[in-house]
């Protein structure tokens, strides 16, 4: 019967790519089971016809002696799903043992057995949104990462650091791909208790790779800071220990949970989450960093007004808002700002509400970087026009140090960089 009760999220569970509180009900079952076994018992070894305590599941049936009659309520457990008020389940003990229940459990504690078809429908739409904006994501990525690699003028640490971004969003799409093949191979699969080293590494790379793409997130609203703030030599300075942290430091965490699952929580796939002391290793570090990045998010528009031009900064100029709100608005997805709403929704309540904006907002989210990054800068433009053009007409295109802006496409010309 609990079977029945449980699929009703199991498919919420596949969409997500997650352990939602359904395989708490399991935990919260095994631990029932616990109590109840562990439990000493009263009669012991005595030979008086009689039944000793038991677990059948669902229910911990106390000592009783024999002709005696137990009536119990319905599990709590159940109560979510259950479409009528909570009935009893009684069980007679016989001089041979416990009976059957009765009235048995589907009847007395009748519960929904099927997904409703409104939600099997909405779930099954996101997941086909969020399989589309990942495959979207992974494949502009990967073209915006070739041409910022393949023409040598755009090879700059701002380009460099984007194209360490772009991997990472294509990382994490392939991981939670990876992820969803290997936990969710099976549609009757117990994902709550299955445990092999494929789907343990696989967990680990998908966390790996969310972190990391936090802290490159992050790395890109640090950067941006030092070269509005410092001077280009400094920029540059600064470059490699962003490298080294946007690289290290979830490596360094991730290796600590690691070692802490192992030892001390190693369960299931390594994906069950809700009051583990050690997923705040994860979690943690990736809330501090959505934390920093809306600060820097706010000190980079203060700085973007103060760069506008004094001298038409008024109430009643639109144009200067226009081009304020532009940069406000490619800064957003660049930082992750939009990551700040999740720090104030619980993890595992409005599970619609988080499916949608975590998964089909945050799918395409590499596909809307590499848009406005690369696809849209007036620079990679400009190069690829050009190489087109050397190649068209047999033109030698000539190379020389230029200076940058950012954002180049904002309309707020800020020299920042040289390549």
């Amino acid at each position: 019967l609990y079977h029945c009760a449980l699929h009703t999220l199991s498919l919420a569970v596949l969409v997500a790519g997650n352990v939602h509180p359904e395989c708490d009900l399991m935990v919260e079952l095994k631990k029932k089971e616990a109590e109840c076994l562990e439990a000493p018992q009263e009669r012991g070894n005595s030979t008086s016809p009689g039944c000793k305590r038991t677990w059948d599941k669902l229910l911990c049936w106390p000592e009783a002696d024999a002709g005696e009659i137990l009536a119990l309520p319905c599990p709590n457990i159940l109560f979510h799903f259950m479409k009528e008020p909570a009935g009893m389940v009684k069980r007679n003990c016989t001089k041979k043992g416990w009976s059957d229940p009765f009235p048995p459990y589907h009847v007395a504690c009748p519960v929904e057995d099927e997904i409703p078809l409104e939600e099997k429908s909405y779930f099954s739409t996101i997941k086909i949104i969020y399989t589309v904006g990942y495959s979207v994501s992974i494949t502009s990525l990967t073209i915006a990462v070739t041409v910022l690699i393949a023409f040598r003028r755009l090879r700059c640490p701002r380009n460099y650091i984007h194209v360490q971004l772009f991997f990472t969003f294509i990382l994490k799409a392939i991981a939670i791909f990876i992820k969803d093949a290997v936990l969710f191979q099976e549609e009757g699969i117990d994902h709550c208790s299955f445990s092999t080293t494929e789907c343990k590494i696989s967990v680990v790379f998908c966390h790996y790779f969310m972190m990391t793409n936090f802290m490159w997130l992050l790395v890109e609203a640090l950067y941006l800071n030092c070269l509005l703030l410092s001077s280009l030599s400094h920029g540059r300075r600064y470059f490699w220990w962003l490298v080294l942290f946007g690289w290290g430091f979830p490596t360094l965490f991730t290796l600590i949970w690691i070692l802490a699952k192992f030892y001390f929580e190693d369960t299931a796939c390594w994906d069950i989450n809700q009051g583990s002391p050690y997923w705040w290793l994860i979690k943690g570090p990736i809330i501090i960093s959505v934390g920093v990045n809306f600060v820097l998010f706010i000190n980079i528009i203060r700085i973007l007004l103060k760069k506008l031009d004094p001298r038409q900064i008024n109430f009643n100029n639109s144009s200067q808002y226009r081009r304020l709100s532009r940069s406000t608005l490619l800064l957003i997805p660049l930082f992750g700002t939009h990551y700040i709403v999740f720090n104030f929704l619980p993890e595992y309540t409005s599970l619609g509400v988080r499916l949608y904006l975590e998964l089909c907002i945050g799918s395409f989210q590499g596909f809307i970087v590499a848009v406005l990054y690369c696809f849209l800068n007036q620079e990679v433009q400009t190069e690829i026009g050009r190489r087109w053009h050397g190649k068209r007409y047999g033109l030698v295109p000539v190379w020389r140090r230029t200076r940058w802006t950012v954002p180049s496409s904002s309309g707020v010309k800020m020299t920042t960089s040289v390549c």
